[in-house]
């Protein structure tokens, strides 16, 4: 089973870029989309439906801000849009669905801003999150974390790591969170596979040139639950797709 997650950056902007093609080319069996900042009523049926994907969406309440989609080439077997937290929800930034044998968070994780000012919100939101899945995982359920996590966990995560020390997105604080994350049995599947693989990002800036440069972070990750991580069986990055600032990353389930 082939799990994708892409931070779009706009899902209207994106498909004038071949998104389309791209789904029929890489046929994933389900695909993870952050920040597609629309509403279904702003969609036409050749994203909602002519491509053959079962899609879900769940919105911010804000249009054109944030908000998440999941596709699935077989139907969930149940879907819920949110945490159940209304501090959160009201963004868009979450879909849950259960598939055979796993429960898939497909997220859009709060940015702290360049002035840090949402610093204290978005650790809220990894301090919630981490508790509903220590639920799920001490209820006997494995869990797939997708989506744009908006931190880089270590200096080999970023090219610029000193420079950026006191960037929200590698402040400790960001940082010690995802630490936390791995103490309480979550995998960075990615890491996990590939331990010593450096200059491999899934975001760049637009500016001066930094994707040319590859001038990145890694931002984008699947971690799982230590029960699910026998059944990884590869992980990658596709810094090769264009259409967004961030570009797509895939785990294989066995």
């Amino acid at each position: 089973m082939k799990i994708y997650s892409w931070n779009v950056n706009g899902i209207r902007a994106v498909e004038k870029k071949g998104f389309l093609t791209w789904l029929d080319s890489e046929q994933p069996d389900i695909l993870c989309l952050q920040e597609t900042k629309a509403h279904e009523d702003q969609l036409t049926s050749s994203l909602l439906r002519d491509h053959g994907y079962h899609t879900f969406w769940h919105s911010a309440e804000k249009k054109g801000y944030s908000s998440v989609a999941t596709f699935s080439r077989k139907p969930p077997l149940k879907v819920q849009k949110g945490l159940g937290i209304p501090r959160f929800d009201s963004e868009g930034r979450v879909l849950i669905t259960w598939h055979e044998g796993f429960k898939l968070y497909n997220i859009y994780f709060p940015n702290g801003q360049r002035d840090c000012g949402r610093v204290g919100y978005k650790l809220d939101f990894y301090t919630e999150l981490l508790g509903l899945l220590n639920a799920d995982v001490a209820a006997g359920e494995n869990v797939v974390i997708g989506g744009d996590w908006n931190t880089a966990h270590q200096a080999i995560d970023l090219k610029n790591a000193k420079a950026n020390e006191g960037t929200s997105g590698f402040l400790p604080e960001e940082r010690a969170m995802l630490d936390r994350y791995i103490a309480e049995g979550y995998v960075d599947t990615f890491r996990h596979l590939h331990p010593e693989a450096k200059d491999r990002y899934s975001w760049w800036s637009y500016q001066f040139g930094a994707r040319e440069r590859n001038v990145g972070w890694r931002i984008d990750y699947f971690f799982v639950n230590q029960g699910l991580l026998p059944r990884v069986a590869s992980a990658d990055i596709f810094d090769q797709v264009m259409g967004s600032d961030h570009c797509p990353v895939m785990i294989t389930l066995k």
